[in-house]
């Protein structure tokens, strides 16, 4: 079932990773600034730090009393936004072993899965539906449509771009911003999936999405934000669409999203644009070698398990 309060748990989490022992909190309107997120929302997160005695509340005066345990985090499963919960069951479907071109998506079925009403289900659907890959048809039915080449290029265009530019704001954000304790969390998951790589090179697809919509957070593009929304649906489950040299290709990517890390720590805007370059130009040729040549292809083969 989808679940309320999302915003406020994903922001609490957010927030309560950045926290430092002794350290002095800023104002309610600089904290939701500093998240993107409503003054009541921000009051919300200081209320419960102080309930949980993680700080200090004394009218204008906010310390950090104790470091945040594991304990004071909600889970992750109740930080997924009704968006991406959405998404994941859409993409889930898609991806089966029955999907094929033409195979129908019905809203009211999409939404008793997931347990949301069928507006919500419907507005992302349309949102999807601007790519081509799927099409309205009546009575709340979609068809699904195949995958190409030149959707391939004109998607991948489209994200350098918009990658690009959110790779230098991000290199910009402030020293306390809670997106480097992210980064740095990032950072350890790829080391921990080195170290055991042979076991599970397949988890990298759900890695990947994480590290790049993260980047794309700080360009604070309302614009960017949504259309790339739509392009991670895609981009980021390719992996999985084309099992043939996965491992090789994940293990690739690996060490260019460490590199990147990497760039972006140095706040060098040089280093961050070389970086964001190389990785953007290898995932082009991964995705276009992913996508099948011929037409026999497309049709049994165009859209492949997620979940190997």
């Amino acid at each position: 079932m989808a679940r309320q309060n999302t915003l406020f748990k994903d922001a609490y989490n957010r927030y309560v990773a950045g926290l430092k022992l002794d350290a002095a909190l800023p104002t309610e309107p600089e904290i939701a600034a500093e998240l993107g997120i409503s003054r009541s929302t921000a009051r919300a997160i200081l209320l419960r730090l102080s309930d949980a005695g993680i700080i200090r509340w004394n009218k204008r005066q906010k310390t950090v009393l104790r470091q945040p345990t594991e304990a004071d985090f909600f889970p992750e499963e109740e930080t997924n936004s009704l968006h991406n919960i959405i998404e994941r069951s859409f993409m889930l479907r898609i991806l089966s072993d029955e999907a094929q071109p033409g195979m129908q998506i019905n809203e009211l079925e999409l939404a008793r899965e997931i347990g949301t009403g069928t507006s919500v289900v419907r507005e992302f659907l349309i949102r999807f539906s601007r790519f081509g890959l799927i099409e309205k048809r009546p009575n709340s039915h979609w068809i699904l449509k195949g995958f190409t080449s030149e959707f391939a290029l004109e998607l991948a265009e489209v994200r350098e771009m918009f990658e690009l530019h959110s790779a230098a704001e991000f290199g910009r954000l402030p020293a306390g911003h809670p997106a480097w304790s992210d980064l740095a969390a990032i950072q350890r998951e790829h080391y921990d999936l080195q170290d055991d790589f042979d076991e599970h090179f397949r988890d990298f697809s759900q890695l990947d999405e994480r590290f790049h919509l993260l980047i794309h957070r700080a360009s604070n593009n309302r614009f960017i934000a949504d259309f790339y929304d739509a392009i991670a649906i895609v981009f980021h489950y390719h992996y999985q669409w084309n099992k043939a040299f996965a491992r090789e290709r994940n293990a690739r990517a690996i060490i260019e999203h460490l590199d990147y890390i990497e760039a972006l720590q140095s706040r060098d805007p040089e280093r961050i644009d070389r970086a964001c370059r190389t990785h953007l130009a290898s995932a082009r040729q991964t995705l276009l070698q992913s996508i099948p040549q011929n037409a026999s292809e497309v049709a049994s083969s165009s859209i492949q398990n997620i979940r190997g």
